[in-house]
């Protein structure tokens, strides 16, 4: 099953993520089909960008997203 969530990049004490598809048994920072956006908590106020049209996609092919990822969708405003 395929899971949209966050893959941490950042060093310690300086928090980045980037938001991949993955597997949804491969480790948090493991293997990916692919980066769909980007995610940093550093920032005021937190600077998420997804590419939305990626994300649709694989939500349509069965992808099913993580809490803080569907979060971010559901307080995305559109363009």
């Amino acid at each position: 099953m395929l899971m949209i969530r966050l893959s941490s990049i950042g060093k310690k004490k300086h928090p980045f993520y980037r938001v991949v598809v993955t597997e949804k048994t491969r480790p948090r920072n493991g293997r990916f089909v692919e980066v769909v956006g980007t995610y940093d908590p550093a920032k005021k106020p937190a600077a998420v960008d997804l590419n939305r049209e990626r994300v649709d996609y694989w939500i349509g092919k069965g992808a099913q997203p993580s809490d803080t990822v569907r979060s971010f969708l559901r307080n995305r405003k559109p363009a």
